[in-house]
């Protein structure tokens, strides 16, 4: 193991904050606390009704499991086993999911870091795992590169909105399969100190990343495993799937005390019914499968409940995001999950194949559904488009201002009433003949009043054509090549940089991850 009194690497900023000549300003690192009632579309009867009809699809339609283990161990957990169709009775989900910690936190490399899942924290992940990659500069869709993954991730840890590191934020196609997984986590741990993310596809790819993350932190085994310092996102087959690589890291993640957030992917009209309490009813069902196996693989194990349940266009067979029906359906989880006791998790996304106006009024309507449904985990909350097959970095920007937006309606000094937030003095100083511009009141809080944007543009018509009439678009690309121009790693103990690199390069010699091709 690393000795943490060994020197560290030069240069790095653990916050990325407000400094002379940024290339924005900011707003600092905090985890947000959502203190507004959630969203309830459903009364009483609407929760019940939909937890017995995922209670009667797992216990009279059962999930497939294409997991060999997965069937072994539901066969000793006493479930009914028809081949690769498990079905389990009510009394033994409830009673696996009251082994599930309703919050708990995953410590980074850096515990200044550290998330707390659950509860009133509301937090945000950059985009994850698009093929392709679109800026304004370029001006076309392509398969993503590897400079492209790390420039994302750059402005991941760049962003104090963005609280962790998820799936590749563009997939890296120019890298081979078999060794993917090692070039873009050492590039994920090297430029960024935030919580980061394991796919489970294959056991090689999540033994290794596990074992980065430990040397990253400078752990032991034994540290690593105490408590969870990364986590998975894995999505069932809908409908009613779940397959053999997803369930066999997760197991493995569990067996180490890791976090796992379980996400169905269910679109109404295709993979789901049309009507949004049955695609809502069929994504908790798959859910939970999941999550009862790993509570009885390892009690306590930190799982979230994901919803990403959405509709199809039913003219093209296309998914569509940010939806009224899209909306909904993330609160009405939300319910489901606070029924649960399970901390949720939503997305940012929208169905723009360009970063323009549906781009940002879709995005906005998934994140505000987020803020309504009382998630605590937002994905893909910066960069996407195209229905997650394209990353962009001036959507990412862009996306970031909304988050900023969020943060600061959520600020309680908003809706603050004490004396001085009354104001009734300063409205008896001005009275009806004044304004409010030059008295103290204002000028000891003008600095700090409102939201100040980083992309948004407030001046008039004449001001903004004067400059150059750039458009939304346009600024955030500026602003996002500052952001590199700028952009310094967060330090890393050189020994552990070191030990790291080594293990890179002995796995990738020895293959990585098998691959048929």
């Amino acid at each position: 193991m690393a000795d943490p009194k060994r020197r560290k690497r030069s240069g790095g900023r653990s916050g990325n904050t407000r400094r002379e000549g940024a290339a924005i300003e900011q707003m600092p690192w905090r985890l947000p606390q959502n203190t507004d009632r959630p969203t309830e579309p459903l009364d009483a009867d609407g929760v019940e009704a939909i937890h017995n009809t995922a209670m009667r699809i797992l216990e009279e339609i059962g999930i497939e499991f294409l997991n060999k283990e997965a069937i072994e161990i539901f066969k000793e957990a006493g479930c009914k086993v028809e081949g690769e169709n498990v079905k389990m009775d009510r009394e033994w989900v409830m009673e696996m999911l009251s082994h599930a910690p309703a919050d708990f936190h995953i410590t980074p490399r850096n515990p200044d870091r550290k998330l707390h899942i659950g509860g009133k924290t509301i937090l945000f992940g950059n985009v994850s795992s698009p093929p392709n990659y679109f800026d304004i500069e370029q001006g076309r869709k392509t398969p993503g590169t590897r400079e492209q993954c790390a420039n994302l991730l750059k402005l991941t840890q760049y962003f104090n909105c963005i609280h962790f590191a998820g799936g590749y934020p563009v997939e890296p196609v120019d890298v081979h399969a078999s060794v993917r997984h090692l070039d873009v986590v050492h590039d994920k741990l090297m430029l960024t100190d935030k919580v980061v993310h394991a796919y489970c596809l294959g056991k090689e790819r999540v033994e290794d990343v596990m074992e980065m993350v430990r040397i990253a932190g400078g752990m032991t085994d034994e540290e690593f495993e105490s408590k969870p310092h990364m986590y998975t996102n894995i999505n069932s087959t809908s409908p009613l799937k779940h397959d053999e690589p997803m369930i066999d890291g997760c197991l493995r993640l569990a067996r180490r005390g890791q976090a796992i957030f379980v996400t169905p992917f269910t679109l109404a009209g295709a993979m789901a019914p049309v009507t949004m309490a049955g695609a809502v009813a069929q994504s908790i069902a798959e859910a939970l499968a999941a999550i009862v196996l790993f509570q009885y693989v390892r009690p306590g194990t930190p799982c979230v409940i994901g919803t990403f349940t959405s509709n199809v266009d039913m003219k093209s067979g296309a998914p569509a995001f940010g939806t009224p029906e899209y909306m909904r359906a993330t609160q009405m989880t939300g319910q489901m999950a606070r029924f649960y006791k399970l901390p949720m998790r939503a997305s940012g996304s929208c169905a723009a194949n360009v970063p323009d106006g549906q781009a940002m009024w879709e995005t906005s309507n998934a994140l505000w559904s987020a803020v309504q449904s009382g998630t605590n985990v937002v994905y893909h909350a910066a960069g996407w488009l195209e229905g997650g097959l394209i990353a962009s970095p001036e959507k990412f920007i862009m996306d970031c201002e909304m988050i900023q937006m969020i943060q600061r309606y959520m600020e309680p000094a908003i809706t603050a009433t004490g004396v001085d937030d009354v104001a009734f003095d300063a409205i008896k100083e001005v009275g009806p003949n004044g304004h409010f511009f030059g008295i103290e009141h204002t000028q000891q809080r003008y600095e700090n009043a409102f939201y100040q944007p980083m992309v948004s543009d407030w001046r008039n018509f004449e001001a903004w054509e004067a400059t150059g009439g750039v458009w939304t678009a346009e600024r955030a690309h500026r602003t996002y090549k500052r952001i590199l121009e700028e952009f310094e790693a967060p330090a890393m103990d050189q020994a552990r940089a070191d030990e790291l690199r080594e293990f890179v390069e002995r796995r990738k010699a020895e293959g990585g991850a098998p691959t048929d091709f």
